[in-house]
């Protein structure tokens, strides 16, 4: 028989026994559905974190002060929320260090974003309330962060130097406070701790939910969003007279890596004999690296457990393919005794193997792309199914089929005609 006949006789096989050969696909189908439902998943994940990362800033670089004692970077560290460890003043990044960084590297950084965080708070008017954070940034803050101004203006030089208490708040709080009408030149009261102070309004951003994963608070009422106020009066409310986390903004077309090591060796002179805290410079490429590397280590090691249920699938098919060696017997003794050979039974017993496993693995495939977008969708990122790993988990199912149904198919070619026309 030729390929087209063979693959006939298989399918022609698994429909006249639909249940039995569901079931022994049903490995397959598990097995090949977590692999694809997982790595669609993984890819979904793995993209809404580089367009994340990426709408913070390419040419962005993460200065940060680190423990000698601990000189990694956390999830936190790297997605921007800095470290809650309370540092001395002398340990920290002053002003006249990034002068002097400035000065030494003008031809690669073009600005540096300052933070310095008052804490969470809340302003209130009669039933309407919002939570906040207060945070104090200079004017480069918002080109380092891709803040999207909706309405008025951002914080300049005049309000930062003249220590004025202006604000930019979110298009959330102004919902929530002032029910959408024109917010510019109206006053917030703003209680953080045990500080109370009175901003008033000049500028309004978009908000854009900070998780990687597109989730958001249910009701608007309790998202807390960020104040945006000038860093001379959050120093003026902390008392901190340095930085523990800085972003550098480097030039276009500038190689941010080898940046990162010559700006790490000139803060060596600051910190080489500090005994306790050192400075550590991280480009935003590298942190995506970093993050799409553990992300893609997390998704193989899942995808692997997941996995095992083919070997499982396979198990099957070979346990299959010998009981149906069993009841075609005749069958078989009565092909080769009017002339088919030992590799044609063989053949034909592998691509019946090989169908059952890309029938199972086609469905395993459907059931993974449609798991996999669901849970993208509830996740809130968009499903990305990779054509690479469905082609890859074809190919697998039919690697399966060929491992474990050469053996059934080995034993059918290798039956005596006589004795398997004498089978009963």
């Amino acid at each position: 028989m030729n390929l087209s006949e063979n693959v006939s006789q298989a399918l022609s096989c698994l429909w006249a026994n639909k249940m039995r050969a569901f079931l022994t696909m049903l490995g397959i189908i598990i097995g090949i559905g977590s692999v694809i439902a997982i790595m669609t998943l993984g890819d979904s994940l793995s993209g809404s974190v580089s367009e994340s990362m990426a709408g913070l800033g390419v040419n962005n670089v993460t200065l940060s002060l680190q423990s000698k004692r601990s000189q990694s970077y956390s999830i936190r560290s790297i997605m921007g929320g800095g470290s809650n460890t309370i540092i001395d003043e002398k340990n920290l990044i002053t002003d006249e260090m990034l002068s002097d960084l400035q000065n030494y590297f003008p031809e690669e950084l073009a600005a540096i974003s300052l933070s310095d965080s008052v804490g969470n708070g809340k302003t209130s008017s009669g039933r309407l309330y919002a939570n906040l954070n207060l945070l104090g940034v200079n004017q480069e803050y918002f080109n380092a962060n891709n803040i999207s101004l909706k309405d008025g203006r951002l914080l300049n030089s005049r309000d930062i130097d003249g220590t004025k208490k202006v604000a930019v708040v979110s298009d959330i709080l102004i919902k929530n406070m002032f029910n959408d009408k024109n917010p510019i030149g109206e006053q917030i009261t703003v209680t953080s701790g045990t500080h109370v102070a009175v901003y008033t309004i000049i500028g309004v951003y978009k908000y854009e939910a900070a998780s990687m994963m597109g989730s958001q608070t249910a009701s608007n009422a309790d998202i807390s969003t960020t104040v945006y106020i000038p860093i001379s009066v959050a120093k003026k409310i902390t008392g901190k007279t340095g930085y523990q986390n800085v972003t550098l903004i480097t030039k276009p077309n500038i190689d941010t890596g080898a940046f990162t090591e010559n700006a790490t060796r000139f803060f060596d002179k600051y910190y080489s004999r500090n005994p306790d805290y050192t400075v550590t410079l991280m480009s935003m490429e590298s942190m995506l690296d970093t993050v799409t590397e553990m992300l893609s280590t997390i998704q193989i090691a899942i995808a692997a457990i997941a996995g095992i249920s083919l070997l499982v699938g396979g198990i099957g098919v070979m346990n299959i393919m010998l009981v149906s060696i069993t009841e075609r017997t005749k069958e078989i003794g009565t092909r080769k005794a009017i002339g088919a050979t030992n590799g044609e039974i063989r053949i034909q017993f592998i691509i019946e193997a090989v169908i059952i496993c890309l029938v199972g693995g086609a469905i395993g495939i459907s059931l993974g792309i449609a798991l996999g977008s669901l849970g993208a969708g509830l996740l809130g990122t968009p499903a990305s199914a990779s054509f690479y790993n469905i082609l890859l988990a074809t190919g697998f199912s039919m690697a399966i089929g060929i491992f474990f149904g050469y053996y059934p198919a080995n034993k059918a070619a290798k039956l005596d005609p006589i004795d398997a026309l004498r089978y009963e």
